[in-house]
């Protein structure tokens, strides 16, 4: 119990003087605030997740969440570049006269409509030639034996147990909110931690009520 104590005095502690050594950097440099905001789309009002915001003509940015928020470490008077693969791209300037250190803005972001040249479609000159060319038309045989092979009951299973439970587009989706996540925190934003998230301090309640922290008798 009394190392229980001391950890959660440490951690604490820690917490405190991280917090502290981040203000401090930024009352030493007057122009360094903490930039967040909101990233919404301006047609519908929904969240945009893993758009890249980034100050202009500098290396250094971070990502929105899955709710659109960011964070980061940025200067007064910097403009601030916001960019999606969905949206056009937009610029806001951070007022170079802010008297505090923070400073918060819901940004809204247009839909962007890509077009491509037209594509032409061409039918045959006569109905002999399309019946002459789709009869003779050859189809290679390792191609046509390898799909036929791909879409056998037991491929299909043998591919389904090796894929344990996850398909493309969940593994897609878990690696890039692993990266968003990494690069969102690299703008000089402290991660969340479980210390101060009341649901954690719950369960550990609930485990030291049940025992599960007790030693056990070794026979």
């Amino acid at each position: 119990m009394k190392h229980s104590h001391i950890i959660l005095l440490i951690s604490f502690i820690t917490l405190f003087s991280k917090q502290t050594n981040a203000q401090q950097t930024m009352s030493k440099d007057s122009n360094l605030i903490q930039f967040s905001g909101l990233l919404l789309s301006s047609d519908s009002i929904y969240p945009i997740p893993f758009a890249n915001i980034y100050v202009l003509n500098k290396p250094y940015g971070t990502y929105s969440n899955l709710e659109g928020y960011f964070s980061f470490v940025a200067k007064k008077g910097d403009t601030i570049a916001f960019s999606h693969v969905e949206f056009k791209r937009s610029y806001f300037v951070i007022p170079d006269t802010l008297k505090e250190y923070k400073y918060s803005i819901v940004k809204l972001m247009t839909q962007d409509t890509v077009h491509f040249p037209g594509i032409v479609i061409l039918p045959m000159p006569n109905r002999a030639t399309f019946d002459h060319l789709f009869v003779t038309k050859s189809i290679p045989n390792d191609d046509f034996q390898r799909a036929k092979n791909n879409m056998e009951r037991e491929a299909l299973r043998e591919q389904a147990m090796n894929m344990q439970g996850q398909d493309a587009a969940e593994a897609y989706r878990q690696i890039s909110s692993m990266y968003a996540q990494k690069a969102y925190y690299s703008g000089g934003q402290i991660p969340p931690m479980n210390i101060l998230n009341p649901f954690a301090w719950a369960q550990f309640f609930e485990a030291w009520k049940r025992g599960d922290f007790k030693r056990k008798k070794t026979k």
